[in-house]
């Protein structure tokens, strides 16, 4: 699936939803070209799954089905950090891989403010990802005791976390706080996407409730 950004804009008493690269904007319900104030102009919705690969030094969601399988509820999510360069280390059954390709479809959680990505920083966050991927704790051999305590892939990726910011002097953040603050509004948000992103590729629009409140441009 080849995904995009979407327009959002209200007429005829409708929020309306339409790919932002349609050609002019006409109002798919009345057919009249759409004028607006400016206060009344269409927001942009970015689309919230990006290439992993261009990423810097965040934590990545993706599935093994793609964009679509982040939509689904009983898809089985694979979690992942990326490097200064965009090489994502992740956990599987064969042990710690580390990838240059693969995760072009994922929910990015940036776990670096801005400013922080200077050269230092970014060689100091590469030497302690290469260290904590190879420490025994995830080798093939482990994985399913680890998949039995609910580990896996989101206990490397949150157990490096957790060593990063203790090496800075702050304390450990728990599975349910980082879940609920951080995974599941990128997922929840990437959902919403998707449902309306479907809507519009097979209609050419989607009339519905303004499900991104906040403003994206």
């Amino acid at each position: 699936m080849e995904l995009g950004d979407l327009l959002r804009f209200t007429h005829c008493g409708n929020t309306v939803f339409t790919s932002a690269d349609a050609a002019g904007l006409r109002c798919p319900v009345c057919g009249q070209v759409v004028r607006f104030a400016l206060s009344e102009a269409p927001v942009r919705i970015q689309c919230p799954i990006r290439d992993g690969h261009r990423t810097s030094c965040c934590f990545l969601v993706t599935s093994q089905s793609g964009a679509v399988g982040l939509g689904e509820e009983n898809s089985e999510l694979h979690v992942g950090i990326s490097n200064s360069e965009g090489l994502v280390f992740s956990y599987t059954e064969s042990g710690i891989q580390c990838q240059q390709q693969g995760w072009e479809q994922s929910i990015i959680i940036p776990l670096v403010a801005p400013g922080n990505h200077i050269a230092d920083f970014k060689k100091r966050w590469d030497a302690q990802l290469q260290a904590f991927a190879a420490v025994d704790t995830w080798t093939p051999d482990r994985f399913q005791e680890e998949r039995e305590f609910g580990s896996c892939c989101y206990g490397f990726a949150l157990g490096f976390i957790n060593q990063v910011m203790m090496s800075q002097g702050k304390r450990p953040i728990s599975r349910e706080h980082f879940t609920c603050d951080y995974v599941l509004p990128g997922i929840e948000r990437a959902n919403r996407y998707l449902s309306v992103f479907q809507r519009v590729c097979r209609h050419g629009h989607h009339c519905g409730p303004n499900v991104f409140p906040v403003r994206t441009t």
